[in-house]
């Protein structure tokens, strides 16, 4: 198969944005002149928003910048799921990071779902719990998909123990997706409604905004092409493509292509919950009127998703409309497809470190940034304004 989507296929928009919420977001200004604040914040998406009220909860002035719209890279591209716990599971963390560091992350994360629920209600964030498969829906293909699903429930099994014995919610799920683990405390949201519903709310404190795309960053400056923010502070809350705007992080942060698409209506309630199978490489979650959000593959073409691109390829969304059909128990017609830049870290920790003299960077969330990413902006504040260091489960 070739690298280029067919030109009959559906055009690549983010199926998220359809959401009147996210269609009808009215934007932010574009930076035009010079400002100054206590602290500038490069990127708003999850992380970034989490930067920004951070500093208003400690009664700073902030300017915060995007490239972009609000939440128009990763934040608003990913599979929107809210899951407690680092990228690996809290048994592998265990045993690479240490124990407390591994149940230090666990918590402070499900500590910002609660906050994140909070702040933005329940039409926003869903708690449903999420599920873990062995594997992915149905019969397996053959005998190597067999013996891979064998070996993942094995691991399942080593996860649900490792919780049960840190006092963390899980159960065993045996239905008709298959096999896995239930992991109730979780949940799901429409990841560009989140970030747009916090730059709402912070709007009317910090100064946002759009389109404003950091062109040099530097001791207490950040320059665009339409102005100047000087801040005694600029923490850089990037995900992915963080080493290109910050190359001195070359090499302890890489930057990987996401891809997912969105189908047309299936039977309502096939999946009561975010979903993700095969050690988390393919992931889906169905909406309120029954469309899949779904995707995965990376593992399939690893070094051609090594990548700043944010193109979907013919090889990728093949498998995932394969998955679709997997997850939806039946042939699927795919309304949408899309894909963004999402950072990797070589141990799976993030990232939260002094990049320059006055400019800290979190980022390299390992594809699971929407509670692991506000965790790790909230220790980046804190290691730029009071000199703290990150916890161990942070890599500085």
């Amino acid at each position: 198969m070739t690298d280029r989507l067919e030109t009959d296929r559906p055009v690549t928009e983010v199926g998220w944005d359809a959401d009147p919420d996210v269609a009808g977001w009215p934007g932010l200004p574009v930076l035009s002149g010079d400002l100054r604040a206590d602290v500038c914040v490069v990127g708003l998406g999850g992380s970034g928003l989490a930067a920004v009220g951070e500093v208003l909860r400690r009664g700073l002035s902030v300017v915060g910048l995007d490239a972009g719209r609000v939440a128009a890279g990763a934040a608003g591209r990913n599979g929107g799921f809210l899951l407690g716990g680092p990228a690996i599971g809290v048994h592998h963390a265990e045993a690479g990071w240490g124990l407390d560091a591994a149940l230090r992350l666990y918590r402070q994360t499900l500590d910002e779902l609660g906050e994140l629920a909070r702040l933005l209600g329940p039409e926003v964030v869903r708690r449903a719990g999420s599920l873990r498969l062995a594997g992915l829906p149905g019969e397996p293909a053959d005998s190597a998909e067999q013996a891979d699903r064998d070996a993942e429930w094995a691991d399942c099994e080593q996860q649900y123990q490792a919780l049960r014995r840190h006092g963390i919610a899980v159960r065993y799920y045996d239905g008709e997706l298959g096999r896995g683990l239930f992991l109730p405390d979780d949940a799901a949201m429409n990841p560009a409604r989140r970030a747009l519903g916090l730059a709402r709310r912070y709007s009317g404190q910090a100064r946002l905004f759009e389109h404003s795309p950091a062109m040099r960053i530097g001791t207490g400056r950040v320059a665009t092409a339409g102005g100047a923010v000087s801040a005694g502070l600029v923490v850089v809350a990037v995900d992915g493509r963080l080493e290109l705007l910050l190359p001195e992080l070359a090499g302890r942060v890489r930057t990987a292509r996401l891809q997912m698409l969105a189908t047309e209506p299936v039977r309502p309630g096939r999946l009561p919950c975010p979903v993700y199978g095969r050690w988390g490489y393919d992931y889906a979650q169905q909406d309120a009127a029954g469309r899949l959000f779904v995707g995965g593959g990376r593992d399939w073409f690893v070094e051609q998703e090594w990548t700043p691109e944010t193109v979907p390829t013919a090889g990728v969304q093949a498998w995932i409309e394969q998955v679709a059909a997997r997850f939806a128990g039946g042939p699927v017609r795919v309304s949408h497809r899309w894909a963004a830049s999402v950072g990797y870290t070589p141990d799976a920790r993030p990232l939260v470190t002094a990049a320059r003299p006055g400019v800290v960077a979190c980022g390299g969330y390992n594809g699971t940034g929407n509670l692991v990413g506000p965790v790790a902006a909230r220790a980046a504040v804190a290691l730029g304004l009071d000199g703290t260091p990150p916890p161990a489960c942070f890599a500085s």
